[in-house]
């Protein structure tokens, strides 16, 4: 047996609950592993609150980050003892998760744990922020530079936000952040934020085209916001969008892209390819200063998880929360 976050769903309605799972229950996978940190993503927040149709097969232990070390393995390239971290591919989902002591994967699907983080810190940067540094790599590709002018950051407390607007300005962007927590603007700022903007003027229908301000745009909002932001790009500029906050509607019109050159980046996390999700990590590991997850990090229990899922969906959770299963 072992301790895990459990989803059900049955006549009798949603249940989510921390409590001892048979371990005979672990799904197909040929790697074994203990957990020793998980987080809460907006995807957890959506599946432990049952607020979204993100769990497609009932039971479903929660979690679809995980980060510690492998305890039995048939396959070529892991090992009892290798340390490991895990994002997306499903799991809590379609295939039992993270929130959980142990846990059966797939070996294709885990990256080595990069030896300049402990399981924690890859926590504290978990989805969230391996999506933050694909943004980044996807803004990279298509040739934006610091001297290229602003970088605006959408969401910029959130978890995405958060990393994304550590590693900008750590890179040497001009960092933007929009947000609607004015008290947060001290948190921004040290996390490198150059200035700040109201999440209002973003969120309502606006007009095609605005006024030229972003060199590029880092986007986990969605709908108006995500086509604000397009309307305001400047020409050649890019917008890397990876979220849906305000939902997965885009209203828009084509002429941002054919008028002013505009690119529009889709950026996915949970199938990325292996050499990409590893290429984000060793970049995470070498461009993010892990002083910097500190500030962005609350530490919590298994047992907390849920409440805390609860006040993720509510708006009340500011930067990462790391959960703690060992």
């Amino acid at each position: 047996m072992f301790k895990a976050l459990l989803l059900e769903k049955n006549e009798g309605g949603f249940s989510a609950c921390v409590q001892p799972v048979d371990e005979a229950g672990l799904p197909v996978g040929d790697v074994l592993v203990q957990v020793a940190c998980s987080t809460l993503n907006y995807k957890d927040g959506l599946a432990i609150t049952n607020r979204g149709p993100v769990v497609r097969q009932w039971p479903m232990v929660a979690g679809i980050d995980g980060a510690g070390t492998v305890l039995e393995s048939t396959h070529p390239a892991w090992k009892a003892g290798d340390a490991f971290v895990h994002n997306g591919w499903g799991v809590g989902e379609t295939h039992w998760g993270c929130l959980a002591e142990r846990a059966r994967l797939k070996g294709d699907w885990l990256v080595k744990l990069p030896a300049a983080f402990t399981a924690r810190q890859a926590m504290a940067i978990g989805t969230a922020g391996y999506t933050a540094m694909l943004c980044v790599l996807a803004l990279e590709r298509h040739g934006v530079k610091p001297s290229d002018g602003e970088v605006l950051v959408t969401g910029a407390t959130g978890g995405v936000g958060s990393v994304a607007t550590a590693l900008l300005s750590g890179l040497g962007y001009r960092v933007i952040g929009s947000t609607g927590k004015a008290a947060e603007a001290d948190y921004l700022s040290g996390l490198g934020a150059a200035g700040l903007i109201d999440r209002a003027e973003l969120s309502a229908p606006g007009k095609p085209l605005q006024k030229e301000r972003w060199a590029a745009v880092v986007d986990a909002v969605g709908s108006h916001t995500l086509v604000n932001a397009c309307a305001q790009t400047r020409y050649g500029g890019v917008v890397a969008a990876c979220g849906m906050a305000q939902g997965i509607d885009l209203p828009s019109t084509v002429m941002p892209f054919i008028l002013r050159s505009v690119t529009l980046a889709g950026v996915d996390s949970v199938m990325a390819p292996l050499p990409l999700r590893q290429q984000a990590w060793d970049r995470l590991a070498k461009a993010l200063d892990p002083e910097l997850l500190d500030r962005i990090t609350q530490d919590i229990k298994l047992d907390e998880a849920i409440e805390h899922a609860q006040a993720l969906m509510a708006g009340k959770v500011r930067g990462r929360l790391v959960v703690h299963i060992q």
